[in-house]
Parts: C-alpha cells; sequence; structure tokens
C-alpha cells in the first residue's frame, strides 16, 4: 500500500510566511527557510510553497527564496503562484523545485496544463483547486479565492486530469484556518471522479482530523499549515499518531 504523505504548507508573501483565515485576515508567522530547515530535520514527506500575491514583480524573490531552500533541504517540494507559462514552470524547476501547483494559470492559460506536463512530465504538475460551498453546491476559484469560475468541480478535475495533471489539491477555502477539521464532504465528491493521487487542504487543527481523511481513503496525503504554526505539532508526532492507527506512513 502506498505510504499516505503529510506535507506542510507555507504561504508566501514578500519573501516572509504568512497564514490567514478563509483566505483572508493574513499574519506573519516566520522565515521560510529557518522553517523549511526544521521540517526537513523532521523528516517532512515534502513541503508546498505558495506565492499568494502571486505577481509578476515578486517572481525573483520566490526564485531566490526558492534557490535558498534547496541548498539546505533534503526532501521534495512543490512552488505555486502566479504560473501563468512554460517560461515560469522551468525557471521554478531550475531554482530547486521537483513540482509546481498551478492554480489560476490551469483555468485561465489554454494549454498550460498540457504544455508543461508534456515538457516536464506529468509527475511534476500539481493543479490546485480553491473551493467555497454556496448554498447547497461547491463552486470553484481562482486569484486567491476572489474571482469565482462556472465550471462544475467534477468537469473541471475531468479537463485538467486528462491535459495532464499529475495530482490535484484541493482546497477548502471554508475550512482555510479554522482548525475545525477538513471538508469531508468536498473529499468524498472529489474522491468519487478524480483518478489522479488528491491532497486535501484546509482546515486542521489537530491530528485526528488528519486520520479523519486517512482512515477514510478520502485523500492521498493531507496538507496543514495552521496545525503546524499554531501549536505544539510536527510532522514527527503527527505521524507517530497516523502509525498508532494503522495507517501507512514513513518510517524514520
Amino acid at each position: 500500500m502506498l505510504k499516505r504523505r503529510i506535507i506542510p504548507v507555507l504561504l508566501l508573501k514578500g519573501g516572509r510566511m504568512v497564514k490567514g483565515r478563509q483566505f483572508s485576515e493574513f499574519r506573519d508567522t516566520g522565515d521560510p527557510v529557518s522553517a523549511s530547515r526544521i521540517y526537513s530535520a523532521q523528516k517532512a514527506d515534502e513541503l508546498v510553497f505558495i506565492d499568494i500575491e502571486a505577481s509578476g514583480q515578486n517572481r525573483a524573490t520566490l526564485t531566490s527564496l526558492i534557490e535558498r531552500v534547496s541548498e539546505e533541504c533534503f526532501m521534495p517540494f512543490t512552488v505555486g503562484g502566479g504560473i501563468r507559462s512554460i517560461g515560469d514552470v522551468r525557471e521554478l524547476v531550475r531554482a530547486g523545485a521537483d513540482k509546481v501547483l498551478i492554480n489560476t494559470g490551469a483555468a485561465e492559460v489554454p494549454h498550460l496544463i498540457r504544455d508543461a506536463a508534456g515538457s516536464f512530465g506529468r509527475q511534476c504538475i500539481v493543479v490546485g483547486i480553491d473551493v467555497r460551498r454556496e448554498e447547497a453546491d461547491y463552486r470553484l476559484y481562482t486569484h486567491c479565492g476572489r474571482q469565482p469560475i462556472d465550471t462544475k468541480l467534477e468537469d473541471y478535475i475531468a479537463r485538467v486530469e486528462a491535459d495532464g495533471a499529475g495530482e490535484i489539491l484541493i482546497n477548502s477555502i471554508d475550512c482555510d484556518g479554522m482548525m475545525q477539521g477538513y471538508d469531508l464532504d468536498l473529499l468524498r465528491r472529489v474522491k468519487q471522479c478524480a483518478t489522479r493521487p488528491v491532497i486535501a487542504m484546509g482546515g486542521a487543527g489537530h491530528f485526528q482530523h488528519l486520520a479523519d481523511v486517512l482512515t477514510a481513503d478520502l485523500a492521498h496525503a493531507v496538507a496543514c499549515a495552521s496545525l503546524f504554526h499554531f501549536g505544539d505539532n510536527n510532522p514527527i508526532r503527527a505521524r507517530a499518531f497516523l502509525k498508532n492507527r494503522g495507517l501507512p506512513v514513513k518510517n524514520v
């Protein structure tokens, strides 16, 4: 059985780590290079970096940061934010990224996922999908949760997988930063249609929330930010908790 992954998420703004709630009220949480060094020592399965400003003037800052992290950390990491061209993908891979996370660009730039997967391999491409519950259904958003799109969740997943997405990172805007647990209904719906590995994000407040997702086999990996930023928690303890419940996690 494939090992389930625990993935710390570092949201970046101006070269610093930040964390908010429901994609707003961001506050500084420290230096990303120092945090990456700590996660590396704690044998995190992977890291995800997301530049939430995602604008052209920050590309140099993000690239420089990734170069510094790649010199000190020995784990796979994914980088996202403002990726809209093959050139953006190439720049981040050259800086040291193992995978790239594409969100808004996947919805707005025709053939970006297909071309990126063709050039760098499907295993390099993670498509991020930000979702908010509206009335009796879910609606997809781009631009860091500011702009809705009218494509149905299942149709969108089918399209990006057909284009070459290697993984799907599904993020609940409603649960983001609330630390009350993942949106399990959303993950069940994604599981019914996704054929590629799914990463669950948004809502982890304690280790049982990770177990809730993985025990039900709703995702291949759980991504966490607040869980590790705001408490005496770390990937080592999370992995021990899950292993004690019989879940397949990496031995260290």
